[in-house]
């Protein structure tokens, strides 16, 4: 079968339908030609990102879209292409940077960063693009302060990790360049140390190791929380029932919306199996990558009842695999949540009347990037 990739035209929140129609796990013909699997249930997709059996090294991986090909093991840092041990002391290192305690630490300086670019859209005055006003802003102004790099650069890396998740470009350059200033950025450091994540820990890594943590950080760190504001106020903005129930309980709001939204869309994430596994009455052989669809996981009707449905009072609405699962959930999911859960609030608290600024049909979507999202959101008030 082929993947489906791109989301119902002009219904841009929902998965392509086919996938509701797909078995738990299914036979997949990779770009590439490799006959491999693809997970659809939230069973069969949870088993799978829990499973050691299964690898996530990109040399034993195949993508399920062209652009993802590059079958060369991960250099020394980027620990996301990694597994354990190599994988764990990476993460070691960096799981008391991303505490809960120390999310909460941030809380008020996100809080004065969303009012700074609250204000600055009440001084431009309507319309504005709340992506290039706001969602984006917000998360680059965190990154960047988390990671010590000067937010005089903010514009650079934007483009340059907009490029990274772009279907059908060559990323090599974008890659090369992103590389290039944070290894400059790693040395400097090294040399005049701050109260920044990258200063902790030149005394644990090699420039080339710290070089990719960063670069890792830094890209997942913004581009995903920015396309979950702007996608997220489009989604709220048009289910006005729903955005009056997000003060009630906002926790629970941000975990509807990333179920319901699951901007990761195209088959991400893989696993390759190290050996024989069965997997929902399939037998998985070695060497076959197992591709996952988190939108179809997180709208299974055996474990989400109306999945379809946007509810942001919904029960057990955190129970969906958007930061996925096992050793490798998201790192940064906690700092996630607490920009979501301010951006969200503040926004609508500080202009209540918001609404779109065109017809909801010609807002540009994400159809063609590995992270769904809009291009821009013309709003006025």
């Amino acid at each position: 079968m082929d993947l489906p990739v791109k989301r119902t035209p002009g219904c841009p929140f929902d998965p392509p339908p086919e996938l509701a129609d797909l078995p738990p796990m299914g036979r997949l013909v990779f770009s590439d030609g490799h006959h491999g699997w693809l997970a659809t249930s939230h069973d069969a997709v949870r088993t799978v990102l829990a499973d050691p059996r299964f690898s996530t090294r990109p040399n034993l991986k195949h993508s399920p879209v062209p652009a993802g090909q590059d079958r060369r093991p991960a250099p020394p840092g980027l620990f996301a292409g990694m597994d354990p041990p190599e994988h764990s002391r990476y993460r070691r290192l960096l799981t008391g940077q991303f505490t809960v305690r120390r999310m909460r630490q941030l809380e008020p300086r996100i809080e004065r960063i969303t009012a700074d670019r609250l204000d600055a859209m009440a001084a431009q005055g309507p319309p504005v693009d709340l992506v290039q006003a706001y969602a984006l802003p917000v998360p680059s102004l965190v990154i960047c302060e988390l990671l010590g790099v000067p937010y005089t650069d903010h514009g650079f890396f934007q483009e340059q990790t907009a490029d990274l998740v772009q279907l059908g470009t060559d990323s090599r350059r974008s890659v090369a360049e992103l590389t290039r200033y944070l290894g400059e950025l790693v040395r400097r450091k090294r040399a005049d140390p701050g109260d920044d994540l990258i200063s902790g820990l030149t005394g644990e890594l090699t420039d080339e190791e710290l070089t990719n943590v960063a670069f890792l950080l830094l890209v997942a760190g913004h581009e995903t929380t920015a396309n979950m504001l702007g996608l997220g106020v489009f989604a709220l903005l048009q289910h006005p029932e729903q955005r009056a129930l997000l003060d009630a309980d906002v926790d629970n709001a941000v975990e509807e919306l990333l179920r319901w939204l699951s901007i990761l869309h195209l088959g991400a994430p893989t696993r390759a199996a190290l050996e024989d596994v069965e997997i929902a009455g399939e037998l998985v052989r070695a060497g076959e990558t197992v591709s996952m669809s988190l939108p179809a996981a997180n709208r299974d009707k055996e474990v989400f009842d109306d999945p379809a449905a946007l509810r942001l009072d919904r029960p057990g609405a955190r129970r969906h695999l958007a930061f996925g699962h096992g050793v490798h959930q998201c790192l940064g999911q906690q700092l996630a949540r607490i920009e979501m859960r301010i951006g969200y609030r503040a926004l609508f608290e500080r202009f209540p009347t918001l609404r779109l600024a065109v017809p909801a049909d010609e807002v540009p979507t994400k159809d063609d990037a590995v992270v769904f999202g809009v291009r821009s959101l013309p709003v006025a008030w």
